[in-house]
């Protein structure tokens, strides 16, 4: 009897030992001394490895502290010690809704289901459907997380926020009190919804509210950043920093800041762009003339001039780019928007052939264009269709193609409902609806484009001005119901492409036989049987596309015709390879066609125009077919990128400007061909011509 009596002693002081132990680790995260906290927890779950609470507590502080892989780590942990535990469901669920994971939804409803009393899980669900602009569920959710506990701050700020989304004012701001973490809430779906400059009003409160609340001031650092506001920026980045905040945020846009001393920017009244020195010669005159014309089409089109210069970014590594849009939802995508500010991949950051910068200029400027024109007000989906459809708007082969992922989605039926396109978005359900769910909104904007007129879309930008829903947008514009408009325009899709979808399974299987037939040399199977299959999927023109078969296999055989007939129609669809691109230049080139080939050309400066052979050989054929002012721009765009050739390079622009009767110029570029080679005599010959000197 004795010796149980001292085993229940030890043990009670043992667990009133862990319980100080824990109370320190509390107490010194409290204090921002998280290397003492972790080292209490560390101690603690050593000592008690059965114990799941210690191990989510110490997960929360990871969570905190930007380690989501140990905090992720630690939860698993705990569950495999309990799988019904409801915090370390939570925290799960929390970990995936940082990311925009759709199975987060399902991790906190679990947590609810082991406690329903944890109202924590009715905020992130409050949350997750404000991101999907779900009010209905969001308000839902918050209500229920507030009948469980009257100050969840959280949601609180989820009805503020609906308050404010929905332009009305709302009492719960009031309710938020001097919570700073509050305010940033509240801030952060703002953000979410694209109200970047109420996002940044309501950090600035969640700070004036806490001011050592140094992740407000990241993400207000963050915000201001992405609206270019730099100087500000900077200045609460370095505070969150010097505070020990170091989130992948705060870091990393930091590091970004520091790299802009290798940027070079270039100002007119209504653009400001921002170019990697590196390259910014060879882009610069590319990008502004695109950029001048896409302004000009979208104020005439939009009506709507914009107020303020539009600033365009270019990073040449897509870290760089990747950092303007982190903690954004999506696909990882070519560019992003932040009002009047675009971001961007440059050409020379992406794989050659796999990223047309200018259609993705066109898509970014359209959401410019809508979201100024709408006050913010525009959902996610259209302003998406919107920008998908402009690139096809102005060039029919821009924009992306019908990839094998969308036909399955038609096929199995997976496009969303209007009403929920947004949810494609943010928390797919399936890996490619993301990619899915663009194909889907920009087809939407080409139908009702089609079957009401181009007019239409600009009336319904006017309806999102005033900050009504898709629901009454539909209703109000097009005359159907929701559900009337999703059952004709699927009926479309599916129409437009049933040969594809019926044929994808034989196209699939024609192109392991046309491959075959190649690598044996069978030149006239591999042409019969590309013709045969071409039509079942016309949009298939990557790696691999029938159309690059068949042509290889006319070389072969000598026939150049019909190699140019098919490199033809791979253009003509959207083929982006620079190298088959440059075949089918060739090929025109030897019929005489010098205007089709340098047309074929052009095409690559719009997609990767960082390069050197096709600058040369796009101004020896500009220069053929007569368009000297042409030649200039193509020489020019060499001589910047400092080919080895340079006497060469600078000769051949000499003589484009002489052709376009610039003598000055000619003259100053045939004295620095000749500077590069004295005694290179084609320039010396040159330079007495256009100096006015030559011999009789």
């Amino acid at each position: 009897m004795r010796s149980v009596r001292l085993v229940s002693l030890i043990l009670a002081l043992a667990a009133a030992s862990w319980g100080q132990s824990l109370d320190r680790a509390n107490s010194l995260w409290r204090a921002q001394d998280f290397e003492g906290a972790n080292n209490e927890f560390k101690a603690l779950t050593a000592a008690n490895p059965t114990n799941a609470d210690y191990r989510v507590r110490w997960g929360q502080l990871f969570e905190e502290r930007f380690n989501p892989e140990e905090a992720s780590k630690l939860f698993q942990e705990a569950l495999a010690i309990n799988p019904k535990h409801a915090r370390a469901l939570l925290g799960m669920a929390e970990l995936g809704a940082m990311g925009f994971d759709p199975k987060a939804k399902d991790s906190a409803k679990k947590a609810l289901e082991e406690d329903p009393k944890l109202y924590e899980a009715h905020e992130l669900l409050a949350r997750i459907a404000l991101e999907d602009d779900d009010h209905k569920t969001a308000t839902a959710e918050a209500d229920a997380a507030l009948a469980l506990q009257s100050n969840a701050i959280q949601a609180i700020a989820v009805k503020a926020a609906l308050d404010l989304l929905d332009d009305k004012e709302s009492s719960w701001i009031g309710k938020l009190g001097t919570s700073g973490k509050g305010y940033a809430a509240l801030a952060s779906y703002l953000v979410i919804n694209r109200r970047y400059e109420d996002g940044i009003a309501y950090y600035r409160k969640a700070i004036a509210a806490e001011p050592n609340l140094w992740s407000a001031h990241s993400q207000l650092g963050v915000n201001l950043m992405r609206l270019a506001r730099e100087d500000e920026a900077r200045k609460e980045l370095e505070l969150a920093y010097e505070n020990h905040y170091r989130d992948k945020p705060t870091v990393n846009t930091l590091t970004l800041m520091d790299s802009y001393n290798r940027f070079k920017t270039f100002r007119t009244p209504t653009t400001v762009i921002k170019l990697n020195a590196k390259e910014a010669d060879v882009l610069l005159p590319f990008v502004q003339t695109e950029l001048d014309t896409i302004m000009a089409t979208y104020e005439k089109k939009y009506q709507y001039k914009m107020k303020v210069p539009v600033q365009v970014e270019v990073y040449p590594d897509h870290e760089d780019f990747a950092v303007r849009t982190m903690g954004m939802p999506g696909l990882g995508a070519l560019g992003v928007t932040f009002n009047s500010v675009v971001a961007m991949d440059s050409p020379s950051g992406r794989t050659p052939g796999s990223f047309h910068w200018a259609s993705t200029l066109w898509h970014e400027m359209s959401h410019v264009y809508v979201i100024n024109l709408t006050n913010e007000r525009v959902p996610r989906w259209f302003t998406e269709g919107m920008a998908v459809h402009e690139e096809t708007a102005i060039h029919s082969d821009w924009g992306d193609r019908l990839t094998p992922d969308v036909l399955a989605a038609i096929r199995d039926k997976k496009l969303l409902p209007v009403s929920e396109i947004d949810r494609g978005f943010i928390h797919p359900s399936f890996p490619a609806q993301v990619i899915v769910s663009y194909f889907q909104a920009g087809r939407i904007c080409d139908y009702i484009a089609s079957r009401w007129g181009e007019s239409k879309l600009l009336d319904m930008i006017h309806a999102y001005a005033k900050n009504k829903p898709t629901v009454e947008v539909i209703r109000e514009q097009l005359g159907l119901e929701p559900e009337a408009f999703d059952k004709d325009f699927l009926a479309v899709i599916e129409k437009e492409n049933t040969t594809t979808i019926a044929g994808f399974e034989k196209w699939t299987k024609a192109v392991r036989e046309i491959n075959e037939l190649a690598k044996a040399g069978k030149t006239d199977e591999v042409i019969a049987k590309g013709r045969e299959v071409e039509s079942l999927y016309p949009d298939y023109v990557e790696a691999g596309s029938v159309y690059s078969f068949v042509a290889d296999a006319c070389i072969k055989k000598g026939e150049k015709t019909c190699a140019m007939e098919e490199l033809g129609r791979y253009s003509k669809t959207g083929g982006r390879d620079p190298e088959t691109m440059k075949k089918y230049a060739g090929l025109l080139e030897e019929a005489g066609k010098f205007k089709e080939a340098a047309a074929a050309l052009q095409r690559m400066n719009y997609i990767y125009p960082i390069d050197s052979e096709l600058h040369q050989k796009r101004g020896d054929l500009l220069m053929k077919s007569g368009d000297a002012k042409g030649a200039v721009l193509e020489y020019q765009a060499l001589v910047a990128m400092k080919p080895i050739d340079a006497a060469g390079s600078h000769y051949n622009l000499a003589r484009a400007f002489q052709a376009a009767g610039q003598r000055d110029q000619a003259r100053e570029e045939a004295f620095l061909a000749l500077e590069a080679a004295p005694n290179f005599r084609p320039a010396q010959k040159l330079l007495l011509e256009v100096s006015g000197d030559s011999e009789k």
